[in-house]
């Protein structure tokens, strides 16, 4: 497996725990608050999470496949992305999985 799969996981991980969170903080803008402005604030932020979210399955979905895990492991990484906050939590416990991975990946000799 190569570096590339975790880095991409890892940037996606980040920006949707980001957005999810803001997306969090404008729906309480909103409803609870009713700031103005928050409305727009919130589509913007929901439609950026949205698609980035389906890229975040995507990239987890590869990383999960390349590193053999079950499936309900897999289910747990692909929905870190729907509650505020734990993708930053899941990214991490991943990140220390899969580097051991990466670096006796990286060990083995290339054939020819």
């Amino acid at each position: 497996m190569k570096q590339s799969v975790l880095t991409r996981y890892r940037a996606l991980a980040y920006t949707t725990g980001v957005l999810l969170i803001l997306l969090t903080l404008g729906v309480i803008a909103k409803y609870v608050l009713k700031i103005d402005g928050a409305a727009a604030f919130t589509q913007v932020v929901a439609i950026a999470h949205g698609w980035l979210y389906v890229v975040y399955l995507i990239f987890a979905f590869d990383l999960g496949s390349k590193a053999k895990w079950p499936l309900p492991k897999l289910l747990w990484v692909l929905l870190a992305g729907t509650v505020p906050t734990a993708a930053f939590f899941v990214e991490r416990k991943v990140s220390r999985e899969v580097e051991p991975l990466i670096a006796a990946a990286a060990a083995e000799p290339v054939s020819a």
